[in-house]
């Protein structure tokens, strides 16, 4: 790194050849931290296989096809001066040199010619005269993909006059505000939430994609691919999609047919140095090997008739020959980490290895008083600066609270890069540097050799916005829904109703025996979902009073269930319990062990459970959260303070897998503590069980880990202080029972891994103790997922690669009578790896077993349904394979995923589908969302928007799981929040009141978002509940400001929306049932013919001169001559206002 830098420093242009991509990336880091002002280019290889099915991903290919357009600019520039004294070009001329950095993967790799990026560069900046329809043409023509909404890199999408864009190379979306053909504003915008983020100046807008589908490349492509395989195979799919213009899966693998000839990244970088990495020519001769294994086992016939459904280019079309490649790194310069013998003629650069922290990572002690030791003597000696390289933060924040006591007379100074830096300073700087250095002028240590370990490193990801979360999991045709009135229904699309005058939106559903309701969309808050695990439920009749009884029946069970939570709540609040305090020092010490960096979710469980246990009382939380997500911290956090407060700790886990995971996990971090931890389950030895149960009940063992068997009554505690249950829902009712008698005036506490949504964990806010970690910790790398036919090759090549580097491989099918089958194929895939079945009708100790003997690597795959959904934190398994993944629901699809990943290794995930079978709409846009939202915790929050009808079971008990199969998960969720609220006011029966009516409001206007304005129908139904749900008049004018943003200047019919819903909240509050307005005046309605104060109502009335009417049957008049229906909204509004005043 530094021989790299110093080259650079120099105004040199090089190009950097590492083995793998995280070896580029650390060198990017690298440069980045030592040579702030030079230009740095990135030209990663595509990340799929050698002749693959799948294409690479989009946002790879942009920043490839972007790095390609600049240096081809760059050479188009050597003649001349560069126009934009701005630019990159202009800036390597002028201070530091360049580099472009990359992999042997990448560099073997073709390229288009240079000529391809010749004109198809375009500035954009205010001012410009560009229409955004020519505009749209010519991003169609550079491979943009026009969609709806833009969320990926090389998406564009035209709403009237606003253009939002997706381009190559750009970290954020740009949003184009044209007015008529003048780019008015250009402004980047955040993905997730749709919503402007910064104005810009301006922005190039460069190809997408290597190759165009453009008429010549067709055609060019059309004769290559007849001229390489035949005319048989003008009959391939690949063949009959570019033929008509449409991208094919995988496309990218025949680019060198899309043009007349192909070039090499080094001819791109003329007169370039070209330094490698040490181990280039291993990772050379393997690419090579690879490549020509994948190309030979694509030409093996894979159809019944030896026919061939892929047909792979020769190797020297698509990569460069071996001799081409022995040509490139003949005269390259090469980076070795030895010191150089005196007599070669090899440069010294002067690094060395950092220095060697002896106690970093030993049991019970971290190395920071001799890190405290080694400062001080640099310091002294005012030779050198030293830098502290950590990854995050949260390290950086961590690391100065441990010095700080011990190095007051040495102040620690931020830094963002390493120039300037004085010596005998010491510096702190966020750099995630597997190993520290030294040099004559620069020491440099990392966390890792202070550590032993290092803790995260955050990672620049995109955030998913809860309304995005929304939009993906809006209703689809043939979802199951419960009207408040009505009852279970299926929804069955969105269509327009003329009805007085104006069009509306209504939600058609259909109930039983063939009735349909209609649903202006304005009342679309009467409608929830019933829940995934729904698709059998019972449709209920229209108009019938099944609905009203049942629902009057499942009020009355949750009325006393939430009596007795406010009962058992009131109870726990007058238990006492030992008041436990964390040891400050050495509290402090046991956090800094953890391996990451806490994320605000997991530090807030923390800060309520040490709050808990400081009480006095007896407390009973519940913390929630995805399997590894860090609930485990709590736990040993939890159990840290109580130990050393002298208490004894009980860990109950449902598994004999998960016992021993704990009882591994608390050994280590434990370790140097003066805490003896036991682990008790049916696999413990006789002799071994004996001893452990005779310490528990001496109180030599302070924390005790195991499965029931811990519950058994034989064991007795010596002076229990805190039980931690790990998924009491697997708990028998036995085992549930034992829990409850445990309980008392000791501390719970409670881990479960089910996704609880916002609005329950909200219904029992002061009921239940309950802290929610939805975000996953900030290092883990997003699992790279695939989506595809089941495609032997591939998954092949997946499995061997697992398995070359340790790791295990989850196989998960939909049915168990899939097992044998798909198991056969595995055998034939990869005959030498060994596989485990299980699914959830063996016997409970056999399953056990199985998990057991896959988490200590008795086997390389895993072949099971969907049980391995949850509670299952195996972390050397990194690659999952969904066999018939179109059959598993959104949430499910999360969860699966979610279980690889789990340590610091890439993990893969391969959603496969039956290639003999068409996707409906609905799986493809699934599969689709998979690939869009590529964060853990994007899944776990998604999984509790569709939350699975068990979840609430999980929480509430299994009784109540079946109140919730009656009416609904959502709805369920709502009378529980009541319920609670009223039973901790007292006040009896008044819990039905805001659940089952909405006002009706006609006032003869259109009252609907065009599709015109809004194309996707899933944002539009998600905008209508988002309006819906409005409560204050600020929210309104953000949501108008977004539509603003995102779509253009709002329509009349969406503000009439939006005044409608306005008016609805107000007619509830005055008890107004029905509103109708027209030409000559409107008419209103009370709910039950009451009003809150009758003889204010008589006495305004009065005071009207007439103009206002009481008929007999209670209806209100109002006649006010409004013939433009667009008045009608604030006299309706004034009038409820006034009825509201009067009410108080």
């Amino acid at each position: 790194m530094l021989a790299v830098a110093a080259q650079l420093l120099d105004g040199h242009h090089l190009v950097y050849v590492a083995r793998d991509d995280s070896r580029m990336m650390a060198m990017h880091d690298a440069l980045a931290m030592q040579c702030p002002d030079a230009v740095l280019r990135l030209f990663p290889a595509w990340d799929c296989l050698p002749y693959d099915r799948l294409s690479p991903q989009g946002a790879l290919v942009g920043q490839r096809v972007e790095t390609l357009a600049w240096l081809s600019e760059a050479q188009a520039s050597t003649d001349t001066n560069p126009a934009d004294d701005a630019s990159d070009h202009a800036r390597a001329k002028q201070t530091a040199g360049s580099i472009v950095l990359t992999t042997v993967n990448a560099i073997l790799q073709r390229v288009p010619p240079a000529s391809y990026f010749q004109d198809r560069s375009r500035i954009l900046k205010a001012g410009d005269v560009t229409g955004p329809a020519r505009l749209a043409e010519f991003l169609s023509m550079q491979g943009y993909l026009r969609t709806d909404t833009v969320r990926e890199t090389g998406e564009f999408a035209l709403r009237g006059g606003i253009l939002d864009i997706y381009p190559a190379g750009h970290d954020m979306p740009v949003r184009l505000d044209f007015f008529g053909d003048e780019l008015e504003a250009l402004r980047s915008f955040d993905a997730a939430t749709q919503r402007n983020a910064g104005a810009l100046a301006s922005i190039n807008l460069r190809p997408v994609a290597e190759f165009q589908l453009d008429d010549a490349s067709i055609e060019r492509f059309r004769s290559g691919y007849r001229g390489a395989f035949g005319a048989v195979a003008t009959r391939d799919a690949l063949y009959e999609s570019v033929s008509t213009g449409r991208m094919h899966p995988g496309i990218e693998h025949w680019l060198p047919l899309f043009h007349e000839s192909m070039a090499s990244l080094t001819d791109y970088c003329a007169g370039w140095k070209i330094v490698l990495d040490h181990e280039v020519d291993a990772a050379v001769a393997a690419r090579f090997q690879q490549i020509s294994d994948f190309c030979g086992a694509r030409q093996e016939p894979d159809g019944a008739d030896d026919s061939m459904s892929y047909r792979p280019l020769p190797q020297d079309r698509l990569y460069l020959a071996v001799g081409e490649a022995e040509a490139i790194f003949e005269t390259a310069c090469r980076m070795m980490p030895f010191a150089a013998p005196p007599e070669s003629e090899n440069a010294d650069a002067g690094g060395r290895a950092g220095i060697l922290l002896k106690q970093a990572g030993a049991p019970g002690a971290n190395a920071v008083s001799e890190l405290v030791e080694a400062i001080s003597d640099e310091h002294a000696a005012a030779n050198r600066a030293v830098v502290l390289a950590v990854s995050g933060e949260g390290a950086a924040a961590r690391l100065e609270e441990l010095l700080q006591a011990q190095l007051a007379a040495v102040p620690v100074q931020r830094i963002a890069s390493l120039q300037g830096l004085q010596s005998g300073g010491l510096y702190l700087v966020e750099w995630g540097l597997d190993a520290g250095f030294q040099s004559d002028r620069l020491l440099v240590i990392t966390e890792t050799e202070i550590f032993g370990q290092r803790l995260s490193r955050p990672r620049s990801k995109r955030g998913r916005g809860e309304d995005f979360l929304r939009e993906v999991s809006a209703l689809e045709d043939g979802d199951l829904v419960v009207h408040a009135e009505h009852g279970i229904g299926r929804y069955e699309g969105l269509v327009i109703i003329d009805s007085s005058g104006g069009q509306h939106d209504c939600l058609q559903l259909i109930y039983a025996g063939g009735d349909r309701l209609y649903l202006p969309v304005e009342n679309i808050e009467m409608l929830s979902r019933y829940g995934s695990a729904g698709t059998d439920a019972q449709l209920d009749r229209l108009g019938g009073a099944a609905w009203q009884a049942r629902v009057a029946r499942i009020k009355g069970r949750v009325r006393i269930m939430a009596e007795q939570l406010i009962k058992i709540a009131a109870q726990r609040e007058t238990a006492r319990a030992e008041t436990l305090v964390a040891p400050t020092g050495s509290f402090t010490e046991f956090c800094a062990r953890f391996g990451f960096v806490e994320t605000d979710d997991q530090m807030g469980a923390i800060e309520d459970v040490v709050n808990d246990l400081a009480a006095g009382r007896a407390s009973d939380r519940l913390i929630c959260g995805d399997v590894g997500f860090g609930k485990t911290e709590v736990a040993l956090r939890a159990a840290f303070i109580a130990a050393m407060c002298g208490y004894q700790v009980a860990l109950v886990a449902p598994t004999t897998l998960l016992a021993r995971q704990h009882g591994k996990l608390f050994q280590e971090r434990f370790s140097g503590f003066p805490v003896n931890i036991g682990v008790l389950s049916r696999m413990t030895a006789p002799a071994d069980a004996k001893r452990i149960k005779a310490d528990i009940a001496s109180g030599d063992v302070q924390i005790a880990i195991g499965t029931h068997a811990l519950l058994a009554k034989s064991i007795s505690f010596n002076n229990l202080g805190l039980l931690i249950v790990d998924e009491e829902q697997h708990f028998g009712v036995g085992q549930k029972e034992r829990l409850k008698e445990l309980r008392g005036d000791i501390h719970v506490l409670t881990l479960s891994a089910t996704p609880i949504p916002r609005t329950l964990q909200m219904a029992l806010s002061g009921v239940r103790e309950m802290s929610l970690i939805s975000t996953p910790p900030v290092d883990r790398l997003a699992v790279r997922t695939f989506v595809g036919p089941w495609d032997g090759v591939v998954l092949r090549e997946a499995i061997k690669r697992e398995m070359f580097r340790g790791g295990q491989v989850f196989c998960v099918c939909p049915r168990i009578d899939d097992l044998q089958r798909v198991y056969d194929r595995l055998v034939a895939l990869v005959p030498e790896a060994r596989i485990l079945s299980a699914h959830g009708r063996m016997p409970a100790a056999e399953l056990d077993t199985v998990m057991t003997q896959f988490a200590d690597g008795e086997a390389d795959i895993l072949l099971s349904t969907n049980i391995v959904e949850s509670g299952i934190d195996i972390p050397s398994a990194n690659t999952m394979i969904i066999h018939r993944s179109d059959m598993f629901g959104l949430s499910q699809l999360y969860q699966l995923r979610g279980r690889v990943g789990r340590g610091r290794l890439r993990a893969y995930a391969y959603l496969t589908s039956d290639p003999n079978r068409l996707l409906t709409p609905q799986a493809r846009r699934r599969l689709e969302v998979m690939q869009t939202l590529d964060t853990l915790g994007a899944g776990f929050t998604l999984a509790s928007y569709d939350m699975d009808i068990r979840g609430a079971g999980n929480l509430l008990g299994d009784e109540q799981s079946g109140h919730v199969r009656e009416v609904g998960v959502e709805l369920y969720q709502e009378m529980l929040r009541q319920a609670v609220e009223v039973a901790r006011a007292g006040k009896g029966e008044a819990v039905e009141e805001t659940i089952d009516w909405t006002p009706q409001i006609n006032l003869g206007l259109e009252v609907r978002i065009p599709e015109e304005y809004v194309c996707d129908l899933t944002v539009r139904l998600s905008l209508y509940r988002r309006i819906a749900d409005l409560d204050m008049a600020a929210e309104a004018d953000s949501l108008v400001a977004e539509l603003v943003e995102r779509f253009g200047p709002v329509p009349d019919s969406v503000r009439n929306l939006f005044a409608v819903i306005e008016l609805k909240q107000l007619c509830r509050r005055a008890n107004v049932e029905r509103m109708d307005a027209g030409p000559k005046g409107l008419s209103v309605s009370f709910r039950n013919n009451e009003f809150a104060n009758p003889e204010q109502l008589v006495a305004w009335i009065a005071g009207k001169g007439g103009r206002i009417q009481l008929r007999g049957d209670h209806k209100l008049i109002l006649q006010q001559a409004m013939p433009k229906a667009d008045a009608r909204p604030p006299v309706c509004k004034d009038l409820v206002q006034e009825l509201l005043a009067l009410g108080t």
